[in-house]
């Protein structure tokens, strides 16, 4: 079995899925389909990339996710306004 992969996220190492079971798992439900077309749709040639996408994908990162919840309030509140 291979050594679980680790990466920083704002300076707290976490643990990155490396298996398909495990990037789909960690995923969010509502991306899961996504990720599925995306493993079955992969050739020989381009299936460690589309593993890489996802893994890093699937990784959390609260600050980005903060961020992103920021953005879209400011654009419905934006959008609200007009």
């Amino acid at each position: 079995m291979a050594e679980p992969l680790k990466t920083l996220v704002n300076g707290i190492e976490v643990k990155v899925p490396n298996s398909i079971p495990d990037i789909r798992a960690a995923l969010p439900e509502e991306r899961r389909a996504e990720f599925d077309r995306a493993i079955n749709d992969a050739g020989v040639q381009d299936i460690h990339a589309v593993m890489r996408h996802w893994m890093l994908e699937a990784v959390p990162d609260p600050a980005a996710d903060a961020l992103l919840a920021k953005l879209a309030a400011d654009e419905a509140e934006r959008r609200g306004v007009a």
